[in-house]
C-alpha cells in the first residue's frame, strides 16, 4: 500500500523540476512511511511514497523495464490478490521477473496484455505508467473504487496523485473551490469522477485514463451489470460461502502483522470467524481489536439506530474464534482534541463531516497501527448484502431520490445550516435530483423483473455505486494517514456481482437483513450475533463530548472575522450551541462538528471559494 504522484507536460523539461515533484511526493510520506522514490525523464516525472507489506525487499518503486522502444515506469497503490496465478502465467510467456511482489505482476502484466492488464487483476488497486514506447501516461483504478486517484489537468499535460495533497503541492494547480465543488461536500450524494478542487477530477472506479500529447481520454473496463440470478437458495448460500473462504485466503496474505477490525455485527464476525480458521490451519492466533468509548456502559442509550452496544458482541466472536483481542477505549477528551480534527482534516484533504465517527476512527486506526500494519474490515457489507433499515422502509422504497436521504427526509431538526445566499446559489435539492436521475439511468432491468423488484435492485444499485465510494474513501484516506492498509473482502468484485443479482427475495429469504451472509456463516458465528439486528458504527453518547463540542463552537462564534460564515448561518450555529431538545439534539451535534470541520479546514487549506 502506497501513494503516489506525478507530473507529465508535454511542453517543458521536467528534469529541472525535480524540487517540485518531490515536494508532490513528500505530501504522502504517511502513506507510505517506509520508503520513496522518484524518476524523472523529460517529458514525465513519477514518485512513490511506499508502504512495505509483500516482498519488503523487492518492490521498491518507481519499477521500470526497459525495452528497445523506450522505459515503461509503473507507481502503484494497492494489493492485487491473484497475482501469484498471473506471475506464473507471465513466467510461462516468457518473462523474467526479478521479485516476488504483485508491483512487478502489474508491470509485466502491463508489458504483455496492455491496458486490458486491468481486467485480470483482483483486488483494490490504483496506478499510473508512462510507457515510454509511445510518450503516454495510462492510469487505471480499480473496479470498486477502493484505492483513490485523482488528477488535475494543465495546459500541456496532466498531474495526478493518490490524495489531492499531491497535486495542490504543485504551483499550476489553482487552491479553488467553487459551486459544484461545496455541492458535493453538503449534498452527500459523491457524484462520479468530480473531486473538491476546482479542475480537479478523480479516475472513476473501474476506468482506464489515457493522456499523450493530443487528448485525454477515458474508456470504462468495468460496469456493474445487470444479469439474471438462476441458482436456488441452497446453492446461492453455499456460494457465498465459497467466495468468502477464497477472497479472505487472499487477503490475509501479507510480509507484516495482519489484524480484524471487529465490531460484533454480522459483517465483521464472519470475516473473522474465517481468518481465525483458516490461520489456526498454520498455527496463527489471529489479532482483533474493537473501538470503545470510556463510560459507554454507563451512558448507553439504546436508540432507533443502535439498539445495542457492540462490546457484549465483540466479545462472544473473540471467545468462540480464538482471537487475542484488545478494545480500543476512547475518552471524550481525545475525540474532541482539536488536533484530532486537523489530522483527520489533513489526511482527506476536506472537511470530515462525520464528527466524533471520524475521530474514533482516526483513533482507532492509530492504536493498531502500535501492532499491525494490514487490517481487515467488514466494511461494504451493508451494501452488498442489503442491511440497512432503509431497504426495508416502505418510504425509502417508493421515493425517487437516493435512499439515504429518503430515510432521514422530515426528521425534526435545527433550521438551515448554510447561509442563505449560498444555500440559494448551491440549489441542493435540484442538485440531487439531477444526480439521482443521472444514476438510476444507468441501471438496467431484468426482462420480467417486477416492479418490485426492480425499485430494491434501484436501491441495491445506488448504494454500491455511490454510497459505498464516500465509506471506502473516508476508510483508505483515513487508515492511510496512520500508515495502515485496511483490506476490505466485501468489495471483491466477484461478490458483488454475484449478489447484487441475487433477487431481493433471496436477500431476504429469512425475513430480515443480509440473509444470504447470515446463511453462508451461521455455523461460525455465536448466537447473540447471528440474531442481532444491524447497528451502525459506534457514537460515544458520553455528555461531556457535546459539552466540548458546545465551547469549541462558542470560540468560533465569538470571531467576527470567521470566514466559515461565507458558508455557514451564524445564527443556525448559535441555535445548535443552544438546542437541548431530544428531538434534535443529534442534528444539532452534527451541524457542530460540520462547522468546526469547515472552519478548521478553511484555516488549513485557505482555498478560494467561488460563488460565479
Amino acid at each position: 500500500m502506497c501513494g503516489i504522484t506525478g507530473w507529465v507536460s508535454f511542453e517543458r523539461d521536467l528534469r529541472q523540476e525535480r524540487p517540485t515533484v518531490e515536494a508532490m511526493t513528500m505530501t504522502m510520506a504517511r502513506r507510505g512511511p517506509d520508503d520513496h522514490g522518484t524518476w524523472i525523464t523529460e517529458h514525465a516525472a513519477l514518485g512513490h511514497r511506499r508502504l512495505a507489506i509483500i516482498d519488503l525487499p523487492g518492490g521498491r518503486q518507481p519499477m521500470s523495464v526497459r525495452t528497445p522502444d523506450g522505459d515503461v515506469t509503473l507507481v502503484y497503490s494497492g494489493e492485487t490478490y491473484n497475482f501469484p496465478e498471473l506471475r506464473d502465467e507471465l513466467l510461462r510467456r516468457g518473462h523474467a521477473l526479478r521479485t516476488t511482489s504483485d508491483t512487478e505482476v502489474v508491470l509485466h502484466g502491463y508489458l504483455e496484455w496492455g491496458e486490458a492488464v486491468a481486467e485480470r487483476l483482483n483486488g483494490m488497486f490504483a496506478f499510473a505508467i508512462w510507457d515510454g514506447r509511445h510518450n503516454k501516461l495510462v492510469m487505471i483504478r480499480d473496479r470498486m473504487g477502493v484505492k483513490p486517484l485523482f488528477y488535475y489537468q494543465t495546459p500541456d499535460g496532466v498531474l495526478f496523485g493518490s490524495e489531492p495533497k499531491a497535486i495542490l503541492a504543485n504551483p499550476l494547480a489553482e487552491r479553488a473551490v467553487g459551486l459544484d465543488g461545496l455541492r458535493e461536500l453538503f449534498a452527500f450524494v459523491r457524484t462520479p469522477g468530480l473531486a473538491i478542487w476546482k479542475g480537479m477530477r478523480e479516475v472513476e472506479p473501474g476506468t482506464v485514463v489515457r493522456v499523450d500529447i493530443n487528448a485525454l481520454r477515458v474508456d470504462r473496463y468495468w460496469s456493474l451489470r445487470t444479469a439474471p440470478h438462476l441458482d436456488d437458495r441452497e446453492t446461492s448460500v453455499a456460494h457465498v460461502r465459497d467466495l468468502l473462504d477464497d477472497i479472505v485466503r487472499r487477503q490475509l496474505v501479507a510480509d507484516v502483522p495482519r489484524c480484524m477490525l471487529l465490531s460484533g455485527g454480522l459483517d465483521s464476525s464472519a470475516l473473522t470467524a474465517i481468518a481465525a480458521g483458516q490461520l489456526s490451519g498454520t498455527g496463527e492466533t489471529l489479532r482483533s481489536f474493537a473501538v470503545d468509548f470510556a463510560g459507554q456502559a454507563e451512558n448507553f442509550v439504546a436508540t432507533a439506530l443502535r439498539a445495542t452496544p457492540d462490546t457484549p458482541y465483540v466479545h462472544d466472536v473473540a471467545k468462540l474464534s480464538g482471537t487475542d483481542h484488545e478494545d480500543i477505549v476512547l475518552d471524550s477528551a481525545a475525540l474532541a482534541d482539536p488536533e484530532t480534527r486537523a489530522n483527520i482534516i489533513r489526511a482527506r484533504d476536506t472537511p470530515g463531516g462525520l464528527g466524533d465517527m471520524d475521530a474514533s476512527l482516526y483513533l482507532l486506526f492509530s492504536a493498531i497501527r502500535r501492532h499491525s500494519t494490514v487490517a481487515l474490515s467488514g466494511e461494504s457489507a451493508d451494501e452488498v448484502f442489503g442491511g440497512y433499515q432503509q431497504f426495508f422502509s416502505p418510504k425509502v422504497q417508493q421515493a425517487d431520490t437516493f435512499p439515504w436521504l429518503a430515510y432521514f427526509a422530515g426528521e425534526s431538526r435545527p433550521r438551515t445550516f448554510l447561509n442563505q445566499e449560498l444555500g440559494k446559489a448551491l440549489d441542493l435539492g435540484r442538485y440531487i435530483q439531477d444526480s439521482y436521475d443521472a444514476a438510476v439511468a444507468t441501471i438496467t432491468r431484468l426482462d420480467g423483473e417486477s416492479d418490485f423488484e426492480y425499485r430494491m435492485r434501484r436501491i441495491s444499485h445506488l448504494y454500491l455505486t455511490r454510497f459505498v465510494r464516500v465509506l471506502l474513501d473516508r476508510k483508505d484516506r483515513t487508515s492511510m494517514a496512520v500508515g495502515l492498509e485496511v483490506r476490505v473482502p466485501f468489495c471483491d468484485h466477484r461478490l458483488v456481482e454475484y449478489v447484487y443479482n441475487a433477487p431481493w427475495s433471496l436477500k431476504t429469504y429469512d425475513g430480515r437483513e443480509k440473509s444470504l451472509l447470515r446463511g453462508a456463516t451461521a455455523d461460525l458465528l455465536p448466537q447473540s450475533v447471528r440474531e442481532r439486528t444491524k447497528s451502525p458504527y459506534p457514537s460515544t453518547q458520553d455528555p461531556a463530548y457535546a459539552t466540548k463540542l458546545r465551547d469549541s463552537a462558542r470560540e468560533v462564534l465569538s470571531d467576527a472575522a470567521n470566514p466559515v460564515f461565507d458558508i455557514i448561518d451564524r445564527e443556525g450555529l448559535r441555535r445548535a450551541v443552544e438546542v437541548d431538545t431530544p428531538q434534535a439534539a443529534p442534528f444539532a451535534r452534527r451541524a457542530l462538528e460540520r462547522a468546526l470541520d469547515l472552519s478548521l479546514w478553511l484555516d488549513m487549506y485557505k482555498p478560494t471559494i467561488t460563488t460565479s
